[in-house]
């Protein structure tokens, strides 16, 4: 960490102490360091792999059984399972501990913040949630677990016991609209925000990438943390490019937890 990086956390850090309505967004980046790959980073999943995108089409993953295969056999080791919350995650906690988090935005489906100890009131999965399972013709929502049950017992694409329908993960994929609401609340509270935190997220998806220049242009101060460029740098009261574990704690105070 540079001595401008520090700067600059030390400003951001001020920012977090006067603040009263904190928003944060967070994308992969922040649950990188407890062992689920991002997907656009320098080892991103689909950077690696550019195939593994088409497993995230709804088009793909309704009309071809063999996708629906595939997508049951990598849910059965996706990394989350095994994942815990670290650093970065904790640092959430701290901003809720201290009474300044007004809302926890996250593009992620791995539901580290509230295990971390959010409460899930705070937390707003524009993405959903792969800890849950849903059925795409009735409706029908559930936990995975023993959906995942049933495939290891030898069902390589389970149907829903209600209507036959097909199941997937209760997350929004490539071509899927968002749930009605969740964008809205979560754009909300960008606009009511005083002091805006993107953290670990390429801000290359929208509408969510969009909460940036909302909260910017309701007069919030903009603190992003990510490895990489954003095109929404332009708008950045500070720009930290270290570890997020590292800065985060730092940032969000946590001499102020006991």
């Amino acid at each position: 960490m540079n001595s401008v990086e520090v700067r600059l956390i030390e400003r951001a850090r001020a920012w977090v102490d006067t603040a009263r309505r904190i928003v944060v967004l967070t994308g992969a980046g922040i649950s990188t360091d407890s062992g689920i790959p991002d997907f656009r980073g320098p080892a991103g999943a689909w950077t690696r792999n550019p195939a593994a995108e088409k497993l995230a089409s709804l088009r793909h993953y309704l009309a071809d059984p063999q996708v629906r295969q595939t997508s049951w056999r990598n849910r059965l080791n996706h990394p989350a399972w095994q994942a815990r919350p670290n650093a970065g995650h904790l640092a959430m906690v701290m901003l809720e501990r201290r009474g300044k988090l007004h809302a926890l935005i996250t593009q992620n489906i791995d539901e580290l913040h509230q295990l971390a100890g959010n409460s899930p009131e705070r937390v707003i999965e524009v993405h959903g949630t792969i800890r849950k399972a849903t059925c795409w013709e009735c409706g029908w929502k559930g936990e995975m677990a023993p959906v995942l049950d049933r495939v290891r017992a030898g069902e390589a694409d389970p149907r829903c016991e209600y209507c036959g329908g097909i199941l997937k993960s209760d997350t929004i994929s490539f071509g899927q609209p968002l749930v009605p609401g969740v964008m809205e609340r979560a754009l909300r509270c960008a606009q009511e925000a005083d002091l805006f935190l993107a953290v670990g997220t390429s801000l290359q998806v929208f509408p969510v990438a969009g909460a940036v220049p909302v909260a910017k242009a309701a007069g919030a101060r903009i603190v992003i943390v990510n490895a990489q460029p954003t095109p929404c740098d332009a708008l950045a009261d500070a720009l930290i490019g270290a570890s997020i574990s590292e800065v985060m704690p730092r940032i969000c105070g946590y001499a102020y937890v006991t």
